[in-house]
């Protein structure tokens, strides 16, 4: 069977389908991805078809003059309403792209992201079966607020009801730059409201790729929606650890990693020096990932600092004394399958919600706001969770827990229903 799976977004929206596409191929499928081509790397070497998508997620972390859209990292509805107008024009585009990868030959598709919406309408309007892809939870419950926006409760009606506002508008406002190009393409017109209601009423299945040990199923939530267990990145076919990285963690105990994956701060200056004095308070050695940031140009003792590039988190994070990362939801799961405590910065979108997870689940201190961000405070916070027993304790307990799980079966039994 041709599958094709859409990702749309930052590295960490794409790298967790290059595991689930390397498990279906495993299981007799011929996988696609279509994404970015600043992504046709991750998912070739991982053995996989790439489809190319216009444009380049680089740019989509910038205002329109040019500076980070993270300003300061302002988590919650304004933070959100700013990435939405900022992506919202290039998502006429990246529609116009998904339309062609499904011509390209395509039995099933498995949509994602910011391409969950879009997906669909293709899907639908060129007959394919189809179904839902996420790694943070997006539909509608009275157990939680909707992660993208806050982490307090309102209360069941108000989380319901303030998740489903932003699941109908922030869609219909992705959507808005696409309406001449369904039309000019003969596929369905309706509105946003009107394709989630076809989704309910067909329980359109949407399978959710991290674990219930993390976040349990809501008991509100319509049949279709599932909790699979987290789907790991393919790791680069070929790839040895660097030499260099090798003989640093020889060299000493564990080091604490640092990494901001794809997140851009717009006082990156700043975090350096908070890193490098939480080194000096911390008294640790440190594995620093650059990232988009390009962090590790602070004057940190090179005998105690090795910066890095991309590295697999599989093989990276189990030689860890704890990671300390914003809390995206690739990262989050990589830190409890290693299990390792875990220090959380978050910065925006999902991560406050991820980072209050980590936190209820025990495996590392409460998180350390961005705004209120210093080298001390950083610091005593590693240095509680390299110290503290009980963190890891819990971190390794869930990693055994999560080690049971398979996250793609439940997605490739799903094929053949489809």
């Amino acid at each position: 069977m041709r599958v094709l799976i859409v990702a749309v977004g930052s590295r960490g929206d794409v790298a967790p389908y290059t595991g689930l596409g390397a498990g279906l191929t495993a299981a007799g499928h011929s996988v696609a991805i279509a994404t970015y081509k600043m992504f046709a790397g991750l998912v070739t070497s991982s053995g996989l078809e790439f489809r190319a998508l216009p444009g380049d997620p680089g740019r989509q972390g910038f205002s329109e003059d040019g500076e980070p859209w993270e300003q300061g990292a302002a988590p919650g509805p304004l933070g959100v309403a700013r990435f939405m107008r900022v992506v919202a024009d290039h998502m006429r585009d990246v529609q116009s792209g998904i339309l062609e990868a499904a011509r390209q030959g395509t039995d099933v598709m498995l949509v994602s992201g910011m391409g969950l919406l879009g997906g669909y309408r293709v899907a639908e309007g060129l007959g394919i079966p189809s179904a839902g892809l996420a790694v943070q939870p997006i539909h509608p419950t009275g157990e939680f607020p909707p992660p993208t926006v806050m982490t307090r409760s309102l209360g069941p009606w108000g989380n319901r009801t303030l998740a489903q506002a932003v699941l109908t508008l922030g869609g219909a406002f992705l959507e808005r730059s696409s309406r001449q190009l369904w039309k000019d393409e003969g596929l369905p017109a309706s509105g946003t409201r009107g394709i989630y209601r076809r989704q309910d009423n067909a329980a359109w299945p949407v399978f959710y790729g991290f674990s219930p040990a993390v976040v349990p199923r809501p008991r509100d939530w319509r049949a279709g929606l599932e909790i699979a267990g987290y789907w790991w990145p393919a790791r680069p076919a070929g790839w040895t650890p660097p030499p260099d990285l090798e003989n640093f963690l020889a060299a000493g105990p564990p080091p604490v990693f640092v990494g901001f994956g794809s997140r851009n701060p717009s006082d990156a200056g700043r975090l350096n020096e908070v890193i490098g004095a939480a080194q000096r308070h911390a008294r640790v050695r440190m594995v620093i990932q650059a990232g988009w940031a390009g962090l590790g140009t602070a004057s940190q003792a090179a005998d105690d600092t090795m910066v890095i590039g991309e590295v697999p988190h599989d093989w990276l994070f189990p030689r860890m004394a704890a990671v300390v990362h914003p809390a995206s939801a690739g990262t989050t799961g990589a830190g409890l399958r290693a299990g390792v405590p875990s220090v959380t910065i978050p910065l925006s979108t999902d991560q406050p919600f991820w980072a209050s997870r980590l936190a209820a689940c025990g495996v590392g201190p409460a998180p350390v706001a961005y705004k209120h961000l210093t080298g001390p405070a950083l610091g005593a916070a590693i240095t509680d969770a390299v110290t503290r027993e009980s963190y890891r304790d819990r971190a390794q307990a869930l990693a055994s827990w999560i080690a049971e799980e398979d996250g793609i079966a439940p997605v490739a039994r799903s094929l053949a229903a489809l």
